[in-house]
This record gives C-alpha cells, sequence and structure tokens, in this order.
C-alpha cells in the first residue's frame, strides 16, 4: 500500500516508510517537510464501537505525522527518526468523514525533534492536539 494521493507530489522516498498500521487506517500524506507535515485518515472504519473516532487513532495521526516530519529533518544528515514520547489531548467528537492531523515543528535538532500536532475533523473544528518527539540516530 502507499501514502500516496493521485495527483499530489511526495518524496520518492516516502514510499520505503509506510507503515502496515498506517495503511490499515487509511493513513494518506497531503505534505511533508520537516517543518511540517499534513496526514489525514478517514472517520469509516476507525472508530470505537459506540461509532465515535479512536482514540488510538489520534495516537496514530499524531505518531505519524510527526515522526515523518522527523525523518524529513532526519534526512538532510543521513539519519532516520524514531519516536520516544507521545501524547495526546482529546477535545471533542468529530463530525464528518475525514480526520487531518498537522504537525508543525517545536525543535528540530541535530539529536531530537519535538512536533505539535492538532487533529481537525471536516467542520474544520479542532478534535485532539497532541506532541510527538524523536530521536534522530544512525541509519
Amino acid at each position: 500500500m502507499s501514502y500516496e494521493i493521485p495527483g499530489e507530489e511526495l518524496p520518492d522516498w516516502l514510499s520505503e516508510l509506510v507503515s502496515p498500521l498506517d495503511d490499515k487506517l487509511g493513513v494518506k500524506v497531503h505534505e511533508i517537510s520537516p517543518q511540517r507535515c499534513v496526514v489525514s485518515a478517514p472517520l469509516h472504519g476507525n472508530t470505537q464501537p459506540t461509532g465515535l473516532w479512536h482514540g488510538g487513532a489520534s495516537g496514530v495521526l499524531v505518531e505519524t505525522a510527526g515522526s515523518l516530519a522527523a525523518m524529513a529533518h532526519g534526512r538532510q544528515m543521513d539519519k532516520w527518526a524514531v519516536g520516544t514520547e507521545l501524547n495526546v489531548s482529546h477535545l471533542r467528537a468529530p463530525h464528518g468523514d475525514t480526520m487531518t492531523a498537522t504537525a508543525i515543528a517545536m525543535h528540530l535538532g541535530r539529536h531530537t525533534t519535538t512536533h505539535e500536532v492538532s487533529i481537525h475533523d471536516d467542520e474544520g473544528r479542532l478534535c485532539a492536539t497532541g506532541r510527538v518527539t524523536c530521536q534522530i540516530v544512525d541509519r
């Protein structure tokens, strides 16, 4: 499977990093750079038994958006990035069909990165926030 969206340009190296879990959730990458990464996933199929968006899916979106941005940063030094800390706060139940997570760099260092991530629903409402810290390691 793939993170790709037809008609959107993504870096070639991204195809070697597709996570099986992200594939199961239907995660797609819309934008990627060390400073900002935007990913989305469908609401349908990623819910609790009650039909609400699953909090674990929020965790995956935060981790994926932040880690991919960290990976883009690490690649500039011929290194990888691996997650070391993750937190997510859920604010409200989403509406619509798609959840979109945007990671913004707070720190891009030689050894660590930190990204803050906001997750919005189709109505543009903030539904969750999170933070992911990654360690930059040798490939």
